[in-house]
């Protein structure tokens, strides 16, 4: 009496009741197409078992691609979340100090950054001893500063978003404790409207690969224009 599985009709019948159980197993058609290959011969060329196998390499890059594109849809939406609570962080305060105080607060928790500064350029006198307790994330500096930190763009503008890594944080932004620790860091340059002298945030992180020059740069953009925009309206 035989002992094969297909001897049973049950087996049988449940195959050919749906035969995509089969087909749609790699492992088992691989199985079965290397018993076909042994049966034939070593003199014998079977073009459609090459077929299959690009075939089988083309389907496994599609699904690592495809794995690739849900990765980054997840990691955008989370970004763009982030960006979302930190903008609803700036504008819940209608005083001057309360929004530089959320700076290095809230929106600096919700960026998951390690360090932030605010830099306003100023013509006028540069000391931040009237600012109190705000100079720690607020700071004030000479005509020209922004692009000279943040660096020029093509047709020597500066940058609206610059990513880069770098070995050591600026002490005079970061401050001489923390700066040492600080490895990537997000300029965001800010027009303060005609008339103004421009602004800076700069955003800093001890991880070397949170900020770097091959991201992309919409929503710190999005953001920098919220801020300018809310900064404008704390100047008027």
């Amino acid at each position: 009496m035989s002992t094969h599985p297909l001897a049973d009709a049950r087996v049988r019948d449940s195959l050919l009741s749906d035969p995509d159980r089969i087909l749609d197993d790699t492992e088992l058609m691989h199985a079965i197409a290397l018993a076909a290959d042994g049966g034939r011969g070593e003199n014998v060329v079977d073009m459609r078992g090459i077929a299959m196998e690009r075939l089988e390499a083309r389907l496994d890059r599609l699904e690592d691609t495809h794995r690739n594109v849900i990765a980054a849809a997840y990691e955008n939406l989370a970004g763009t979340n982030m960006i979302h609570r930190a903008v609803l962080g700036l504008l819940e305060h209608d005083t001057f100090e309360g929004f530089v105080n959320s700076l290095r607060g809230p929106v600096a928790d919700t960026l998951r950054v390690d360090g932030i500064k605010l830099v306003l350029e100023t013509a006028g006198d540069r000391s931040t001893a009237h600012l109190g307790t705000l100079k720690e994330v607020l700071g004030l500096a000479e005509a020209g500063y922004v692009s000279l930190f943040a660096g020029l763009a093509k047709g020597g503008q500066p940058r609206k978003v610059t990513l880069r890594q770098i070995a050591c944080g600026n002490p005079d932004i970061y401050g001489d404790v923390t700066a040492c620790a600080i490895r990537s860091e997000a300029c965001l340059t800010l027009d303060l409207g005609e008339g103004r002298l421009p602004g800076m945030l700069i955003l800093g992180a001890e991880d070397p690969h949170q900020f770097g020059p091959g991201q992309g740069t919409d929503l710190l953009a999005f953001f920098a224009a919220v801020l300018e925009r809310t900064l404008r309206r704390f100047l008027a």
